[in-house]
């Protein structure tokens, strides 16, 4: 079998000789000859022996097993939590494009922008299901382990153009190349150079989307959040109830308690990366300062209160200790200290946290984010799914299930701007990138 493969190596690579397509036409000339004549004696009643036949034309055939029986390698998935989940998505519609499965990647649990050297390594199924996403995705792509290959050093390797020069119409042009003949030969085809995030994108939003439908978080994990989630609306309920709030029966309506959840970006690190952006795309709706997302938050139109508002700020990074000061009367805030869940993230690495704070802000009632964060972006897909996938007419405002709101672009009223997903985008740079034209309607 593996001297089969190298002859059809090998085969492949000499279809770039001038001397070996000569060849091969005076063959084929041959053939044609032997197919005429086979036709003439069948006529005439002559035999031509038929394996003379079947060895010149064997048509290949691929059932589904085997397709998935060749495998991709990516490098290891960098960054932030959001980051990585594109990274990670990206890496399996290459694999779809290459009809191969993906072998099961390693994320990365801290958070190291530059010293790639300082970066801990962390399983998939870690972090996500592995079972459910296999069976979430079947048919589309496929996750598989490194038992499974079976020639570990039967392995090709792509590497990745960078720079300027490297455009999106050279990077298909090879990938189409790897998913043919003679690359499609070996059992691995290994990509090397950078992280998945930083690869072009050659896929329309509904195809990443898909992707993230299968992403389910292990039990452990969305365990911690149900903590969170569960004292946000145990300790909101108590505020309301002081403030004379309508609830009568705590026990029968703590879980029904709405909390608003913001993706408060006011972190050094952010402040940072948001005002170079300002300076690059000369805007100036990306940075916002806390007096404006609590101003933009308080006047979001039909607005119910008293609510709790949860704020999922990264402590660490963050150097305003006043956060929870200046709110408006109704709004109670609460971060992970105050709140008393500071524990439960503390006991994790950085890529859990943040997986944690994902699932209590998909969860909140309303969410407000930021337009130009990775994190929020991908919230407000996951939410726009749900309504799309109940039949939901009604998306934006209030009215919607599942509201979401930009306060970095200012909207009615000086409200925070109604924020939906525009699933119909041909690639997913808003969302990786971010946008002041978010899609509302």
């Amino acid at each position: 079998m593996s001297f089969d493969r190298d002859l059809l190596r090998f085969a492949g690579l000499c279809l770039k000789s001038p001397f070996c397509k000569c060849g091969i036409f005076i063959a084929f000339v041959v053939v044609i000859r032997l197919a005429f004549f086979s036709s003439y004696f069948d006529f005439g009643g002559g035999v031509l022996d038929s394996s003379l036949v079947s060895v010149v034309y064997q048509p290949s055939t691929f059932s589904h097993s085997e397709v998935y029986s060749k495998f991709l390698e990516v490098p290891q998935i960098v960054w932030g939590l959001n980051n990585q989940k594109i990274a990670f998505a990206r890496a399996c519609l290459t694999a779809r494009m290459l009809n191969r499965t993906l072998l099961m990647p390693s994320l990365s649990a801290s958070l190291f922008y530059k010293e790639m050297d300082l970066l801990k390594p962390i399983p998939f199924d870690e972090i996500f299901q592995f079972e459910f996403f296999n069976s979430a995705c079947k048919g589309f792509v496929r996750l598989g382990r490194y038992s499974e290959v079976s020639n570990i050093t039967d392995v090709t390797e792509l590497q990745k153009g960078s720079g300027r020069r490297w455009t999106v119409e050279k990077d298909l042009d090879q990938l189409k190349q790897y998913g043919s003949y003679p690359y499609d030969q070996y059992e691995i085809i290994k990509i090397v150079g950078k992280n998945p995030f930083l690869w072009h994108d050659h896929w329309p939003v509904k195809d990443y989307a898909k992707i993230f439908q299968c992403l389910a978080l292990d039990t452990r994990i969305s365990e911690e959040a149900d903590k969170v989630v569960s004292k946000i609306k145990q300790v909101g309920l108590e505020e309301s109830l002081k403030s004379g709030s309508s609830y009568k029966n705590e026990n029968v309506m703590v879980e029904q308690v709405s909390y608003i959840a913001v993706h408060m970006r006011i972190e050094k690190d952010w402040m940072i990366h948001c005002k170079k952006l300002q300076q690059r795309f000369n805007v100036s709706e990306i940075c916002s300062s806390k007096e404006e997302i609590m101003h933009r938050l308080r006047n979001i139109p039909h607005l119910k209160t008293p609510i709790p508002v949860y704020l999922a700020v990264a402590d660490d990074l963050l150097e305003d200790n006043s956060i929870l000061s200046g709110w408006d009367k109704g709004l109670f805030p609460f971060e992970k200290k105050n709140l008393g869940v500071l524990d439960v993230y503390k006991r994790h690495p950085y890529l859990i946290q943040s997986a944690i704070d994902y699932e209590v802000c998909l969860r909140s009632s309303v969410f407000v984010g930021n337009s130009f964060s990775t994190f929020s972006s991908l919230v407000v897909l996951e939410r726009t799914q749900r309504m799309i996938a109940m039949g939901d007419k009604q998306m934006c405002g209030m009215d919607a299930k599942w509201p979401s709101y930009a306060y970095n672009l200012a909207g009615e009223s000086q409200s925070a701007r109604s924020w939906v997903t525009n699933m119909a985008d041909p690639s997913l740079e808003a969302i990786s990138y971010g946008s002041n034209h978010i899609f509302c309607r």
